[in-house]
């Protein structure tokens, strides 16, 4: 058969389409080739950089989904269903609301693929999908390596993506990655994540995982095994590992540069409705000790912030931009609080008939990027839109850069650091600009110009 992996767009600007310079190479289609038999035609259509091309040879079509690019990618099945080719929807986003995809593709394939893949494969070539395929949840691709041939010469960041974990065994009330893994964190076998890397030969790497500490032991392990590649790496992590000494030992002799680091709220009250209990006794200190340690290891912190919460106000959104400002951290996330399908904060909201935009605002024609998707408890939806894009704003300004870099902590430890920050602080800037009010989707018909 020939097969195309579609990964697709969120949508477009008001006036034109949108391009994301910021994008990373799809490491889950590059997985879904290497889970593929060589018997198998491979195409890969990246929504991001080019057209989708309807008109292909295709037998099958796999679209790996998103909860902000599920209207988009719904445009994309529906077409090439009209074309009767084959679909079938995968992804996060299908597996928290599958009934959903369902209207769109010709089977839904829920959880992991790695255990169900080969089989919508083998359906597919005797033309029998079924309607719905449910993955176990496992380890990420035991024994077979990402095929990144699939890339061909598309331009993507500078960073080779891979996964060590997957999953979170926290569950946060607002997070999607909980909702979908059940609480669970399951791990690779450190050698193939070793092969993985050494054979690409790549020295630059994002780990991919929601929690690269969630299980310290094996962690610690990995920074041991991958320290003799010589590498420099980033990933997302949990403040709790600024408690383990020789873990962040570790991590900083193999190579790691920094991290994703979900601080959420500075208000303990807020963290404890939500879940996220993992920050509570830090964020009654402001998280003091924790900067510390992640300052004292060079670590280049991108700080996530989600923004209203019950006890937010404006006054006390100003106040997390004022705390993530003061500490300079090298990047900062000001995120709207999502009520993600399936997720508690979602079933929550409904019962409280807070929702906009029908609840699933994913979908809603009306609804904008950045935007908030529910009624906040102390400010209005549009004042916390504001103050999200206001928090942004100054926090991207050319005077904050600027002051950023003078951190000899983090941004001026090395050239290497220096010219990290140099390059991405002003990429995060435009992207920042340019996505807020974005429309998710496109208009039926239109085209794209690069």
């Amino acid at each position: 058969m020939h097969i195309a992996l579609i990964r697709p767009n969120i949508g477009r600007l008001e006036h034109s389409l949108f391009v994301d310079e910021a994008r990373m190479e799809p490491l889950e289609l590059a997985v879904l080739a290497g889970l593929t038999p060589s018997s198998h035609r491979l195409s890969m259509l990246d929504d991001r950089v080019e057209d989708i091309d309807y008109d292909g040879d295709y037998d099958l079509v796999a679209v790996s989904i998103q909860t902000f690019t599920a209207r988009r990618a719904y445009e994309i099945c529906d077409e090439f269903r009209r074309r009767r080719v084959p679909v079938v929807a995968g992804g996060i986003h299908v597996t928290l609301a599958p009934e959903e995809a369902a209207g769109h593709a010709d089977a839904v394939a829920t959880g992991d693929a790695e255990g169900t893949w080969a089989r919508i494969l083998e359906d597919a070539e005797d033309g029998r999908l079924r309607a719905r395929y449910e993955g176990r949840l496992g380890e990420a691709h035991p024994g077979v390596f990402p095929d990144r041939s699939i890339y061909g010469r598309r331009r993507y960041l500078p960073i080779a993506l891979t996964q060590f974990s997957r999953g979170c065994p926290n569950r946060c009330d607002y997070c999607a990655t909980g909702a979908a893994a059940r609480g669970q964190c399951r791990i690779r076998r450190i050698d193939q994540v070793v092969r993985e890397i050494a054979e690409d030969g790549r020295r630059s790497w994002f780990f991919v995982d929601d929690n690269i500490v969630a299980d310290p032991r094996a962690a610690r392990e990995l920074f041991r095994e991958i320290e003799g590649l010589k590498i420099r790496w980033v990933s997302q992590a949990s403040l709790s590992m600024t408690g383990d000494t020789p873990l962040m030992e570790a991590m900083a002799r193999s190579g790691g540069l920094g991290h994703v680091i979900g601080f959420e709220s500075l208000d303990p009250r807020d963290l404890a409705a939500v879940g996220k209990t993992v920050n509570l006794k830090a964020s009654e200190n402001r998280y003091k000790e924790e900067i510390r340690v992640l300052r004292d290891y060079g670590m280049q912190t991108w700080a996530a912030f989600t923004l209203g919460y019950d006890h937010d106000t404006e006054d006390t959104i100003r106040r997390t931009l004022d705390f993530a400002l003061e500490n300079r951290f090298a990047f900062a996330a000001f995120n709207v609080l999502m009520p993600y399908p399936s997720t508690r904060f979602h079933h929550r909201l409904r019962e409280q008939g807070r929702l906009l935009y029908d609840g699933a605002w994913w979908l809603h024609p009306a609804y904008r990027f950045n935007h908030a998707a529910f009624r906040p408890a102390g400010m209005t939806p549009d004042e916390l839109t504001e103050a999200g894009m206001r928090c942004r704003s100054e926090f991207n300004s050319f005077r904050s850069i600027l002051r950023r870099a003078f951190d000899f902590n983090t941004n001026m430890r090395s050239f290497l650091r220096l010219g990290i920050f140099a390059l991405y602080a002003p990429l995060f800037r435009r992207e920042a600009f340019k996505k807020h009010g974005m429309r998710l989707g496109l208009e039926e018909g239109e085209g794209r110009e690069i």
